[in-house]
């Protein structure tokens, strides 16, 4: 019986992940105005020094931003992401993460 209760509550918090990622790509496209700069309108890195991504999980990218935007992740590049992302809602952020993520 404990198992059972421990598998539906691992699967209630996976979809639960999905649904915090399901954001709008069409909608992301018109929010990625600071991003093309560093990562490109296709998502592919202009320089070695900024990630590609393109084809990222929308959840990590999602993660990564909020990460950003809180103050929570630290060295790197955070100097340079922060700002960038401490305008953004969780709206702007699930629309970017899906935009990036819909990209090849």
């Amino acid at each position: 019986m404990k198992l059972i209760l421990a598998a539906a509550m691992l699967g209630g918090a996976i979809l639960s992940m999905s649904a915090q990622a399901a954001g709008d790509a069409a909608a992301g496209e018109g929010k990625i105005g600071t991003c093309v700069a560093c990562h490109g309108t296709d998502g592919q890195g202009l320089a070695p020094i900024y990630p590609n991504l393109a084809g990222q999980s929308a959840t990590y990218l999602e993660s990564s931003l909020k990460a950003y935007r809180d103050s929570q992740r630290q060295g790197g590049m955070s100097a340079l992401m922060t700002p960038q992302a401490q305008s953004l809602s969780d709206e702007d952020i699930a629309d970017i993460a899906a935009y990036y993520s819909s990209q090849e």
